[in-house]
Parts: structure tokens; sequence; C-alpha cells
């Protein structure tokens, strides 16, 4: 009978994150100082992050060893499973041969702990008491929750309004772990008091969110910033993913053709497509999709130019696609797909024609979603569904073309704490949305002018 699951032994979790950056045709251009517009250094960053993750994030190193202590916490849920989506396929009547890594088996429920267990580590050795940080959808704070929990740092967690509303498990799951939650913007920060002087009803962003935590951490001498995405130490975590899967595909005689991941900062789509795109780069046939929301739909409609990471402007400029520090994304249940900008190594690859990207609206996502729980049995988390949605359409495309392609994508987190979403869907209260044109444009009419 044919494999439904391959399962890694604990002695084949990678020993090394992977950097693509020496591999890249063009790696990206260095974060900028706001104010003097010349290259970040070591010093500029010290503030908010342990030298250890500033030495990550400026390595030209392709290989970053793990240290034991993150590796013995990995232990806990990796290697994770990778699945082939026999009954999906069977559903969809494709030649496609389909397979997903399944990340929703970390204790938070997603893949956020490969990057949250690390960056707890490197900042307890430094001595740091406590981490401020932001979260979206949840996933990541629930995560850094996790993770201080383990190293014994307090943690404070910024969560965007909307989702703090429509996601109170999420909630839950971080104080649970002991983490302080409060809803962005927030009365704590001078950034989130501003945003409410300007609209009591804001209901907040990923970028400001960033900024209230990045102005907790840098006014407070005993605590740190920890990013969930976007950043390259961030993504260089994450790349735990895509190396088992590796080893996981080549058990069952496979490459893919087509890799697939939901991308809102970066680290989820890198995550799984880095090590892929190492041999693409080195002439491997390969393509390799990030998939977005619409509504937030910063690779497909951005501009690529540099701008700040936060709303507030308190962050370096940094060399992405950006729809605007300050545009102020719709409400959808996505909430991890909500940030205005994108990892500069996703940016970069997306420039140079080496990744695809494309946009989905949040009903045929949904759609997906309910297929693959019928067939597969896993409730995705919603931002996980954009991946599905990609990885059916480019099955279904195979039976058209009569085509028998290998297609991946991450699973990034299941959807258990996300059941108010499926609940609007199957009621009929979510909506479509595509953001306007011209209110991208008038967002991006407001970005720094670099000279």
């Amino acid at each position: 009978m044919q494999e439904t699951k391959i399962i890694l032994s604990e002695k084949e979790i990678p020993r090394q994150w992977y950097n693509i950056t020496p591999d890249m045709p063009n790696p990206p251009k260095p974060p900028l100082h706001p104010a003097t517009q010349q290259p970040v250094g070591p010093d500029d960053l010290r503030a908010i992050f342990p030298m250890a993750l500033i030495e990550q994030e400026v390595s030209t190193q392709r290989w970053i060893d793990i240290p034991e202590e993150v590796l013995d916490i990995y232990t806990l849920w990796r290697p994770s499973p990778l699945f082939r989506a026999k009954r999906l396929e069977a559903f969809l009547k494709t030649p496609a041969r389909i397979y997903y890594k399944y990340e929703g088996v970390s204790p938070a429920g997603s893949h956020k702990p490969n990057t949250a267990i690390p960056q707890a580590y490197y900042n307890k050795k430094a001595g740091i008491k406590r981490i401020a940080t932001e979260t979206g959808a949840g996933q990541w704070g629930s995560s850094m929750a996790l993770a201080g929990t383990m190293f014994g740092l307090d943690v404070t967690v910024y969560m965007v309004k909307v989702s703090y509303s429509q996601k109170p498990y999420r909630r839950i799951a971080m104080e649970t772990w002991g983490a302080t939650v409060h809803a962005s913007p927030s009365t704590v920060t001078n950034s989130g008091r501003k945003a409410l002087e300007l609209d009591p009803n804001n209901p907040g962003s990923l970028g400001l969110a960033i900024s209230e935590a990045v102005e907790d951490a840098a006014t407070h001498p005993d605590t740190n910033y920890a990013l969930g995405s976007v950043l390259n130490h961030v993504v260089y975590h994450q790349s735990v993913i895509g190396l088992e899967a590796k080893k996981q595909l080549a058990v069952a005689g496979e490459y893919p053709d087509i890799v697939i991941g939901c991308c809102g900062g970066g680290s989820n789509f890198g995550g799984i497509a880095f090590p892929f795109l190492a041999d693409k780069i080195n002439g491997k046939e390969l393509r390799a999709i990030a998939v977005e929301p619409s509504s937030c739909p910063t690779l497909t409609k951005g501009d690529f130019r540099y701008d700040f990471g936060d709303t507030a402007g308190l962050t370096p400029f940094l060399m992405m696609y950006t729809l605007g520090h300050d545009f102020m994304p719709p409400g959808i249940h996505a909430g991890g797909l909500r940030y205005h900008g994108d990892s500069p190594l996703v940016s970069q690859l997306y420039k140079d024609g080496i990744i695809e990207a494309r946009a989905y609206r949040q009903l045929t996502v949904f759609e997906a979603a309910m297929a693959f729980a019928k067939t597969e049995a896993i409730i995705p988390a919603p931002e996980s569904s954009h991946a599905i949605r990609a990885a059916i359409d480019e099955a279904l495309l195979c039976k058209e073309e009569g085509k028998e392609k290998c297609i991946l994508f991450n699973l990034s987190g299941h959807g258990y704490l996300d059941l108010a979403a499926y609940d609007d869907y199957l009621n009929g209260k979510l909506v479509d949305f595509e953001y306007p044109d011209e209110s991208i444009k008038e967002s991006l009419a407001k970005l720094p002018v670099i000279k």
C-alpha cells in the first residue's frame, strides 16, 4: 500500500538552517537608517535584538548551526510529517501527485515556533528578561508566548485589534503560556495612542502592532523585540520545513515540480521554498508560487522600493515590495497575511523572476479549505488555505492538460482556533474584498524618498 504519510526520525531533524543569500543572483539591498539613509550597522540594532541574531541577519554563510538547546525543544514536534493528499487527488480526479508538509503539529499549531524558540534562546543567553512582539492572527504571538515560557522570559504581545476580537482563543492560548496581550492599537504606547487619536475605531494592522512592540522594546533596557516574519534570520529559521520535506520526498522517490506557500511577511513561503530554490538557481526545473490575499496584494500590486517596516516609522527602511507603511488592510480572517510589506529576500527573488506570486479572494480560499477538510480531514488555518487554493488550481490544470506533476505545499497550521472564520463562511457572512487600486496608489504616494 502506498504511504499516506512520511515520518522522519528525530535524528533526521536538520542541524543547520539554510541561508539562501549566498545562492541568490542578486542579494537584497541592505536596510537603511531612516535618519542617515546609510546602511544599518550592528550598533543600530542592539537596542532591540541580541548580537547573535544581528549576526545571522547579515550573515553570508550558507549554513547556520542550530544550537543543541533549540534542537532539544524542536524534538517536541519535529520532524513534522509529510502527507500524500490521496483523497484530495481522488476528489479532484487529477493525475497530479499532491504532497503537503504539515506544520500544525507544533504545540502552537503552526510553523511559527520554528523561529520563536531560537529567538527566545538567543535573547535568554544575552540576559534579556522580556520580549515585546506583535501578532496578526495570533499564531506568532502564541508561539512566542510558548517560547518565552520554555526559557523563562516574560512576553508582551500587541495583537491586531480585529484579530483580538475575531480570535479570542488565540489570545487565551497566549495568556495560558504566560504572555500579556494588548489589543493594538493600545493605550500602552505612544504609537498606539496616536493611532487611536486619529481614529478611535482603528481596526489595527501588523505594521502598527510592530510599531508598538518596537517602541516598547526600545524604551525598556531589559526588553528586546522579536519578529515572526520578514527579517532574514526569521526566514532562515523556517528553512527546517523545506529541508525536512526534501528528505521526505526523497524517501517517496519524488521531487516537486511546483512548491507553494502562502505569503504574508514571507517566512512561511520561504521556509518551504528556499531549500528547493537553491536547486532552481543551480539549474533545476521548478516553479515556486507565493500566494497572498487580494485584500493585501503586496507582491502582486505593491511597489519594489525602500519603506519602513512599521506604521509609525520606528524601523529601518527595508527594500521590499510594499503597499505603503500606513496601508490599513480590511479585517479579513487571514489575519496573518495582512502585512504591508514582504521579506526583502522573497521580494528580491520575485523581482528577479525566480518565484511567482498570485492573489486570491477569501471566498474561493475558504471553498478550497472546505474541500481539503472534507477529504484530508484537517481543518486548515485561513492563511494556509491560500496555499491549498493554489495547489488545487495547479492540480486541476494538470487534469486539463493531462500532466502528472508533483505538487508540494506548506500546510502551515490548523484552523481549530479559527473556527469563527468557518462559522462566518458557513453562514454566508464572509464577503470578497479586493483592495482598490486607487487606495493602494494613495498609500504608495506617501512612501519615504530615498536620496
